[in-house]
Protein backbone atom coordinates (compact mmCIF):
# COMPACT_ATOMS: atom_id res chain seq x y z
CA UNK A 1 0.00 0.00 0.00
CA UNK A 2 2.62 2.18 0.63
CA UNK A 3 3.98 2.45 -3.09
CA UNK A 4 0.22 3.42 -4.00
CA UNK A 5 -0.24 5.98 -1.60
CA UNK A 6 2.92 7.66 -2.50
CA UNK A 7 2.50 7.52 -6.26
CA UNK A 8 -1.40 8.89 -5.69
CA UNK A 9 -0.22 11.69 -3.37
CA UNK A 10 2.44 12.95 -6.27
CA UNK A 11 -0.21 12.34 -8.66
CA UNK A 12 -2.91 15.20 -6.69
CA UNK A 13 0.10 17.48 -6.00
CA UNK A 14 0.95 17.63 -9.75
CA UNK A 15 -2.39 18.51 -10.98
CA UNK A 16 -2.91 21.20 -7.88
CA UNK A 17 -1.82 24.60 -6.57
CA UNK A 18 -0.69 24.07 -3.12
CA UNK A 19 1.61 26.31 -1.78
CA UNK A 20 4.85 24.55 -0.93
CA UNK A 21 3.99 24.96 3.15
CA UNK A 22 0.96 22.90 2.05
CA UNK A 23 2.85 20.15 0.38
CA UNK A 24 5.28 20.02 3.18
CA UNK A 25 2.56 19.56 5.97
CA UNK A 26 0.32 17.21 3.67
CA UNK A 27 4.12 15.23 3.24
CA UNK A 28 4.29 14.89 6.80
CA UNK A 29 0.61 13.64 7.27
CA UNK A 30 1.21 11.58 4.12
CA UNK A 31 4.26 9.76 6.23
CA UNK A 32 2.56 9.57 9.27
CA UNK A 33 -0.49 7.52 8.11
CA UNK A 34 2.07 5.24 6.54
CA UNK A 35 3.88 4.92 9.61
CA UNK A 36 0.38 3.99 11.03
CA UNK A 37 -1.73 2.39 8.73
CA UNK A 38 -5.79 2.12 9.07
CA UNK A 39 -6.63 1.47 12.74
CA UNK A 40 -7.35 -1.89 13.89
CA UNK A 41 -8.35 -3.59 16.85
CA UNK A 42 -5.12 -3.44 18.72
CA UNK A 43 -6.38 0.31 19.16
CA UNK A 44 -8.15 0.65 22.31
CA UNK A 45 -10.73 2.99 20.18
CA UNK A 46 -11.49 0.49 17.57
CA UNK A 47 -11.69 -2.51 19.45
CA UNK A 48 -15.41 -3.34 18.51
CA UNK A 49 -14.97 -2.32 14.94
CA UNK A 50 -11.98 -2.96 12.95
CA UNK A 51 -12.01 -0.03 9.86
CA UNK A 52 -9.25 -2.04 8.37
CA UNK A 53 -10.99 -5.42 7.99
CA UNK A 54 -13.88 -3.71 6.92
CA UNK A 55 -11.97 -2.27 4.24
CA UNK A 56 -10.01 -4.86 3.18
CA UNK A 57 -13.04 -7.63 2.95
CA UNK A 58 -15.56 -5.03 1.13
CA UNK A 59 -13.19 -3.10 -0.92
CA UNK A 60 -10.03 -4.62 -1.09
CA UNK A 61 -6.95 -2.32 -2.67
CA UNK A 62 -7.84 1.49 -2.39
CA UNK A 63 -7.16 4.20 -4.82
CA UNK A 64 -6.09 7.27 -3.35
CA UNK A 65 -6.17 9.56 -6.48
CA UNK A 66 -9.04 11.24 -7.67
CA UNK A 67 -9.73 13.84 -10.46
CA UNK A 68 -11.39 16.65 -9.25
CA UNK A 69 -10.67 18.88 -13.18
CA UNK A 70 -13.41 17.70 -14.42
CA UNK A 71 -17.18 18.95 -13.07
CA UNK A 72 -20.31 16.76 -11.91
CA UNK A 73 -23.86 17.35 -12.86
CA UNK A 74 -26.03 18.34 -10.22
CA UNK A 75 -29.18 16.13 -10.21
CA UNK A 76 -31.65 18.30 -8.29
CA UNK A 77 -33.72 15.00 -7.82
CA UNK A 78 -31.72 13.95 -4.58
CA UNK A 79 -32.40 17.63 -3.33
CA UNK A 80 -34.68 17.56 0.18
CA UNK A 81 -37.85 18.52 -0.80
CA UNK A 82 -40.26 20.93 0.94
CA UNK A 83 -37.70 22.96 2.88
CA UNK A 84 -36.19 25.81 2.00
CA UNK A 85 -32.49 25.78 2.72
CA UNK A 86 -28.90 26.41 1.77
CA UNK A 87 -26.46 24.26 0.08
CA UNK A 88 -23.41 23.05 0.02
CA UNK A 89 -23.22 19.94 -2.90
CA UNK A 90 -20.15 17.07 -2.89
CA UNK A 91 -20.34 15.23 -5.48
CA UNK A 92 -17.85 12.36 -5.57
CA UNK A 93 -15.82 14.47 -3.30
CA UNK A 94 -15.38 17.44 -5.45
CA UNK A 95 -17.03 20.54 -4.54
CA UNK A 96 -20.06 21.36 -7.22
CA UNK A 97 -21.35 24.07 -5.86
CA UNK A 98 -21.94 26.78 -2.93
CA UNK A 99 -25.15 28.45 -2.21
CA UNK A 100 -26.51 30.70 0.79
CA UNK A 101 -29.20 32.56 -1.56
CA UNK A 102 -31.21 33.07 1.19
CA UNK A 103 -28.66 34.45 3.53
CA UNK A 104 -27.21 38.34 3.91
CA UNK A 105 -24.37 37.85 1.73
CA UNK A 106 -22.37 40.44 4.48
CA UNK A 107 -23.46 37.82 7.22
CA UNK A 108 -21.61 34.74 5.41
CA UNK A 109 -18.01 34.39 4.82
CA UNK A 110 -16.65 31.69 2.86
CA UNK A 111 -13.10 31.27 2.77
CA UNK A 112 -11.13 28.49 0.83
CA UNK A 113 -7.71 27.86 2.78
CA UNK A 114 -5.67 25.07 3.72
CA UNK A 115 -4.82 25.07 7.34
CA UNK A 116 -2.88 22.28 7.93
CA UNK A 117 -1.02 23.18 11.18
CA UNK A 118 -2.86 22.70 13.91
CA UNK A 119 -3.31 20.50 16.74
CA UNK A 120 -5.86 17.91 14.36
CA UNK A 121 -2.67 16.62 12.44
CA UNK A 122 -2.52 13.44 14.93
CA UNK A 123 -5.69 12.50 16.88
CA UNK A 124 -6.00 9.44 14.75
CA UNK A 125 -4.42 8.11 11.11
CA UNK A 126 -7.41 8.37 9.56
CA UNK A 127 -6.89 12.72 10.10
CA UNK A 128 -3.30 12.65 8.77
CA UNK A 129 -4.94 10.43 5.67
CA UNK A 130 -7.63 13.30 5.23
CA UNK A 131 -4.88 16.28 5.22
CA UNK A 132 -2.53 14.38 3.56
CA UNK A 133 -4.98 13.90 0.45
CA UNK A 134 -8.19 15.96 0.83
CA UNK A 135 -8.42 18.58 -2.05
CA UNK A 136 -9.74 21.60 -0.64
CA UNK A 137 -10.29 22.86 2.58
CA UNK A 138 -13.34 25.64 3.18
CA UNK A 139 -14.08 27.52 6.03
CA UNK A 140 -17.67 29.00 6.58
CA UNK A 141 -17.70 31.36 8.99
CA UNK A 142 -20.80 33.45 10.52
CA UNK A 143 -20.66 36.62 11.38
CA UNK A 144 -21.36 38.13 15.08
CA UNK A 145 -25.64 38.43 15.76
CA UNK A 146 -26.06 36.32 13.00
CA UNK A 147 -28.54 33.60 12.59
CA UNK A 148 -29.23 31.84 9.64
CA UNK A 149 -32.74 32.10 8.13
CA UNK A 150 -32.44 28.96 6.73
CA UNK A 151 -30.60 25.65 7.14
CA UNK A 152 -27.60 24.56 5.62
CA UNK A 153 -27.54 20.97 3.97
CA UNK A 154 -24.47 19.55 3.15
CA UNK A 155 -25.38 16.90 0.52
CA UNK A 156 -22.48 14.07 0.15
CA UNK A 157 -23.58 12.32 -2.85
CA UNK A 158 -21.54 9.63 -4.81
CA UNK A 159 -22.19 8.12 -8.04
CA UNK A 160 -21.23 5.20 -10.20
CA UNK A 161 -18.44 6.86 -11.55
CA UNK A 162 -16.40 5.92 -8.92
CA UNK A 163 -15.60 2.57 -7.69
CA UNK A 164 -13.05 1.23 -5.12
CA UNK A 165 -12.22 5.46 -4.21
CA UNK A 166 -11.18 6.58 -1.41
CA UNK A 167 -12.57 10.42 -0.90
CA UNK A 168 -11.22 13.06 1.75
CA UNK A 169 -13.82 15.80 2.66
CA UNK A 170 -12.80 18.89 5.04
CA UNK A 171 -15.20 21.32 6.44
CA UNK A 172 -14.18 23.97 9.12
CA UNK A 173 -16.44 25.85 10.76
CA UNK A 174 -16.86 29.03 13.07
CA UNK A 175 -19.76 30.58 15.03
CA UNK A 176 -18.94 34.36 16.03
CA UNK A 177 -20.31 35.75 19.19
CA UNK A 178 -24.10 35.55 19.29
CA UNK A 179 -24.25 33.79 16.08
CA UNK A 180 -26.19 30.34 15.01
CA UNK A 181 -26.17 27.60 12.81
CA UNK A 182 -28.47 24.66 11.65
CA UNK A 183 -26.45 22.01 9.65
CA UNK A 184 -27.90 18.95 8.14
CA UNK A 185 -25.26 16.53 6.62
CA UNK A 186 -27.11 14.55 3.99
CA UNK A 187 -26.01 11.04 2.52
CA UNK A 188 -27.30 10.01 -1.06
CA UNK A 189 -24.85 7.07 -2.21
CA UNK A 190 -25.37 5.75 -5.90
CA UNK A 191 -21.57 4.02 -5.49
CA UNK A 192 -20.29 1.17 -3.34
CA UNK A 193 -17.09 -0.15 -2.44
CA UNK A 194 -15.64 3.32 -1.72
CA UNK A 195 -13.81 4.48 1.76
CA UNK A 196 -15.55 8.06 2.56
CA UNK A 197 -13.62 9.73 5.25
CA UNK A 198 -15.02 13.26 6.42
CA UNK A 199 -13.43 15.70 8.80
CA UNK A 200 -15.63 18.88 10.56
CA UNK A 201 -14.01 21.42 12.81
CA UNK A 202 -16.20 23.77 14.68
CA UNK A 203 -15.48 27.29 16.79
CA UNK A 204 -18.25 28.45 18.96
CA UNK A 205 -17.52 31.46 20.40
CA UNK A 206 -19.66 32.98 22.78
CA UNK A 207 -23.72 32.65 22.75
CA UNK A 208 -23.63 30.92 19.50
CA UNK A 209 -25.68 28.29 18.70
CA UNK A 210 -24.87 24.88 16.29
CA UNK A 211 -27.26 22.27 16.05
CA UNK A 212 -26.04 19.52 13.50
CA UNK A 213 -27.93 16.41 12.25
CA UNK A 214 -26.56 13.91 10.18
CA UNK A 215 -28.51 11.33 8.33
CA UNK A 216 -27.17 8.43 6.25
CA UNK A 217 -30.42 6.43 5.38
CA UNK A 218 -29.73 5.25 1.77
CA UNK A 219 -28.91 1.55 1.77
CA UNK A 220 -25.31 1.28 0.06
CA UNK A 221 -22.28 -0.48 0.67
CA UNK A 222 -19.48 1.74 1.38
CA UNK A 223 -17.14 2.67 4.05
CA UNK A 224 -17.45 5.76 5.78
CA UNK A 225 -15.75 7.64 8.96
CA UNK A 226 -16.91 10.97 10.53
CA UNK A 227 -14.86 12.98 12.91
CA UNK A 228 -16.76 16.39 14.10
CA UNK A 229 -14.31 18.48 16.73
CA UNK A 230 -16.14 20.79 18.45
CA UNK A 231 -15.12 24.18 20.93
CA UNK A 232 -17.48 25.89 22.79
CA UNK A 233 -16.86 28.96 24.34
CA UNK A 234 -18.63 30.32 26.94
CA UNK A 235 -22.59 29.86 27.13
CA UNK A 236 -22.54 28.21 23.97
CA UNK A 237 -24.83 25.28 22.71
CA UNK A 238 -24.51 22.31 20.25
CA UNK A 239 -26.69 19.70 19.74
CA UNK A 240 -25.78 16.59 17.46
CA UNK A 241 -28.25 13.99 15.86
CA UNK A 242 -26.77 10.92 14.10
CA UNK A 243 -29.51 8.96 12.18
CA UNK A 244 -26.87 6.00 11.49
CA UNK A 245 -28.75 3.12 9.15
CA UNK A 246 -27.67 3.36 5.68
CA UNK A 247 -24.02 2.14 4.83
CA UNK A 248 -22.66 -1.00 5.44
CA UNK A 249 -19.66 0.70 7.81
CA UNK A 250 -20.04 3.89 9.40
CA UNK A 251 -18.29 5.52 12.26
CA UNK A 252 -18.95 8.48 13.59
CA UNK A 253 -17.36 10.47 16.36
CA UNK A 254 -17.27 13.52 18.03
CA UNK A 255 -14.58 15.17 20.00
CA UNK A 256 -16.43 18.19 22.01
CA UNK A 257 -14.33 20.94 24.40
CA UNK A 258 -16.61 22.63 26.55
CA UNK A 259 -14.06 25.36 27.45
CA UNK A 260 -16.37 27.84 28.65
CA UNK A 261 -18.69 28.50 31.81
CA UNK A 262 -22.28 27.39 30.78
CA UNK A 263 -21.42 25.95 27.51
CA UNK A 264 -23.73 22.66 26.76
CA UNK A 265 -23.36 19.74 24.97
CA UNK A 266 -26.09 17.29 23.73
CA UNK A 267 -25.75 14.35 21.74
CA UNK A 268 -28.31 12.10 20.50
CA UNK A 269 -28.04 8.94 17.60
CA UNK A 270 -30.45 6.59 16.31
CA UNK A 271 -28.81 2.87 15.04
CA UNK A 272 -31.00 1.12 12.72
CA UNK A 273 -29.56 -1.71 11.03
CA UNK A 274 -30.31 -4.76 9.50
CA UNK A 275 -28.26 -6.88 6.72
CA UNK A 276 -24.96 -7.59 8.27
CA UNK A 277 -24.21 -3.81 8.86
CA UNK A 278 -21.33 -2.02 11.13
CA UNK A 279 -22.10 1.59 13.02
CA UNK A 280 -20.31 2.77 15.77
CA UNK A 281 -21.23 6.20 17.48
CA UNK A 282 -18.12 7.05 19.64
CA UNK A 283 -18.00 10.43 21.93
CA UNK A 284 -15.51 12.20 24.27
CA UNK A 285 -17.15 15.11 25.95
CA UNK A 286 -14.55 17.19 28.27
CA UNK A 287 -16.04 19.30 30.51
CA UNK A 288 -13.16 21.93 30.98
CA UNK A 289 -14.29 24.93 33.04
CA UNK A 290 -17.37 24.92 35.84
CA UNK A 291 -20.83 24.68 35.20
CA UNK A 292 -20.75 23.11 31.93
CA UNK A 293 -23.33 20.44 31.09
CA UNK A 294 -23.82 17.27 28.21
CA UNK A 295 -26.30 15.19 27.80
CA UNK A 296 -26.32 12.04 25.51
CA UNK A 297 -28.94 9.61 24.60
CA UNK A 298 -28.30 6.59 21.98
CA UNK A 299 -30.96 4.45 21.01
CA UNK A 300 -30.46 0.71 18.51
CA UNK A 301 -32.78 -1.37 16.74
CA UNK A 302 -30.80 -3.89 15.39
CA UNK A 303 -31.78 -6.96 12.87
CA UNK A 304 -30.07 -9.61 11.09
CA UNK A 305 -26.26 -10.04 11.98
CA UNK A 306 -26.16 -5.78 12.37
CA UNK A 307 -23.76 -4.93 14.84
CA UNK A 308 -23.80 -1.56 16.74
CA UNK A 309 -21.20 -0.28 19.39
CA UNK A 310 -21.83 3.40 21.70
CA UNK A 311 -18.14 4.25 22.94
CA UNK A 312 -19.28 7.46 25.37
CA UNK A 313 -16.77 9.50 27.40
CA UNK A 314 -17.30 11.95 30.15
CA UNK A 315 -14.19 13.59 31.35
CA UNK A 316 -13.98 16.09 34.10
CA UNK A 317 -11.55 18.65 34.91
CA UNK A 318 -10.10 19.25 38.71
CA UNK A 319 -11.57 22.70 38.51
CA UNK A 320 -14.75 21.62 36.27
CA UNK A 321 -17.02 22.21 39.19
CA UNK A 322 -20.82 21.55 39.26
CA UNK A 323 -20.56 19.76 35.89
CA UNK A 324 -23.63 17.82 35.06
CA UNK A 325 -23.18 15.37 32.97
CA UNK A 326 -25.58 12.49 31.56
CA UNK A 327 -25.12 9.66 28.99
CA UNK A 328 -27.81 6.60 28.61
CA UNK A 329 -27.93 4.00 25.40
CA UNK A 330 -30.72 1.20 25.04
CA UNK A 331 -31.16 -1.55 22.11
CA UNK A 332 -33.69 -3.62 20.46
CA UNK A 333 -32.17 -6.80 19.50
CA UNK A 334 -34.97 -8.07 16.19
CA UNK A 335 -32.62 -11.24 15.93
CA UNK A 336 -30.50 -13.36 17.56
CA UNK A 337 -26.89 -12.46 15.05
CA UNK A 338 -27.49 -8.79 16.25
CA UNK A 339 -25.53 -7.36 18.63
CA UNK A 340 -24.80 -4.23 20.35
CA UNK A 341 -21.49 -3.37 22.64
CA UNK A 342 -21.65 -0.11 25.07
CA UNK A 343 -18.85 1.20 26.46
CA UNK A 344 -19.66 4.19 28.95
CA UNK A 345 -16.96 6.03 30.63
CA UNK A 346 -16.79 8.48 33.35
CA UNK A 347 -13.49 10.30 34.20
CA UNK A 348 -14.22 12.47 37.05
CA UNK A 349 -11.56 14.57 38.76
CA UNK A 350 -13.85 17.16 40.72
CA UNK A 351 -15.57 16.40 43.83
CA UNK A 352 -19.07 18.62 43.31
CA UNK A 353 -20.61 16.93 39.87
CA UNK A 354 -23.68 15.28 38.71
CA UNK A 355 -22.96 12.41 36.37
CA UNK A 356 -24.41 8.96 35.56
CA UNK A 357 -24.00 6.65 32.72
CA UNK A 358 -26.09 3.86 31.64
CA UNK A 359 -26.93 0.67 29.64
CA UNK A 360 -29.96 -1.45 28.43
CA UNK A 361 -30.64 -4.19 25.82
CA UNK A 362 -32.79 -6.79 24.64
CA UNK A 363 -35.42 -8.21 22.91
CA UNK A 364 -38.81 -6.79 22.42
CA UNK A 365 -41.48 -7.16 24.91
CA UNK A 366 -43.77 -10.24 24.09
CA UNK A 367 -45.91 -9.06 26.41
CA UNK A 368 -46.83 -5.68 25.06
CA UNK A 369 -46.95 -7.42 21.43
CA UNK A 370 -49.49 -9.72 22.80
CA UNK A 371 -51.70 -6.57 24.52
CA UNK A 372 -51.42 -5.11 21.35
CA UNK A 373 -52.58 -8.36 19.31
CA UNK A 374 -55.61 -8.40 21.42
CA UNK A 375 -56.84 -5.21 20.59
CA UNK A 376 -56.74 -6.44 16.64
CA UNK A 377 -53.70 -4.93 15.88
CA UNK A 378 -51.47 -8.05 13.90
CA UNK A 379 -47.98 -9.44 14.95
CA UNK A 380 -45.97 -7.28 12.46
CA UNK A 381 -47.77 -4.07 13.15
CA UNK A 382 -47.68 -4.38 16.98
CA UNK A 383 -43.67 -5.11 16.21
CA UNK A 384 -43.68 -1.52 14.65
CA UNK A 385 -45.42 0.75 17.05
CA UNK A 386 -43.38 -0.71 19.79
CA UNK A 387 -40.31 -0.12 17.37
CA UNK A 388 -41.34 3.34 16.57
CA UNK A 389 -42.42 4.79 20.13
CA UNK A 390 -38.90 3.80 21.53
CA UNK A 391 -36.92 5.29 18.31
CA UNK A 392 -39.74 8.71 19.03
CA UNK A 393 -38.40 9.05 22.10
CA UNK A 394 -34.71 10.24 20.76
CA UNK A 395 -36.30 12.09 17.99
CA UNK A 396 -38.21 14.29 20.10
CA UNK A 397 -34.88 15.57 21.84
CA UNK A 398 -34.51 16.87 18.13
CA UNK A 399 -35.05 20.80 18.94
CA UNK A 400 -35.62 22.38 15.26
CA UNK A 401 -39.10 21.14 14.31
CA UNK A 402 -38.52 21.26 10.08
CA UNK A 403 -35.35 18.74 10.50
CA UNK A 404 -37.46 16.52 13.63
CA UNK A 405 -40.10 16.43 10.65
CA UNK A 406 -37.59 15.58 8.02
CA UNK A 407 -36.08 12.99 10.03
CA UNK A 408 -39.57 11.23 11.46
CA UNK A 409 -40.41 10.93 7.15
CA UNK A 410 -36.81 9.29 6.58
CA UNK A 411 -37.54 6.53 8.78
CA UNK A 412 -41.47 6.31 8.08
CA UNK A 413 -42.19 6.96 11.57
CA UNK A 414 -45.71 7.84 12.96
CA UNK A 415 -46.83 8.81 16.21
Amino acid sequence: MREQLVTDFDKIISDSNFSKKDIELKRISLDKFIEDGFPTKKKEDWKFLDINRAIEKNIGQLDFYNDYSFQNKIDTSYFVKGLEHNKIVFINGRIEKIDFKSEDSNKIEIIEESDLSNKFNNINSLINLNNAFANKNYKINVKENYSLKKPLIVYHLTTNKIYKKNINLRLDFKLESNSSLRLIDYFEDDSKDNFINIFYNFDLEKDSSLKNYKIDHKDNKNVKYSFNNIDQKENSISETFILSSGSSFFKNEINCDLNGKYSSAFVNGIFKLEDFKNHEIKTNINHLTENTKSYQLIKSVLGEGSKAVYQGKISVNSIAQKTDGYQLSKCILLDKTSEFNAKPELEIYADDVKCSHGSASGSLNEDSIFYLMSRGINYERAKELLINGFLLDVIEKITDPETKNLIKNTLGLKE
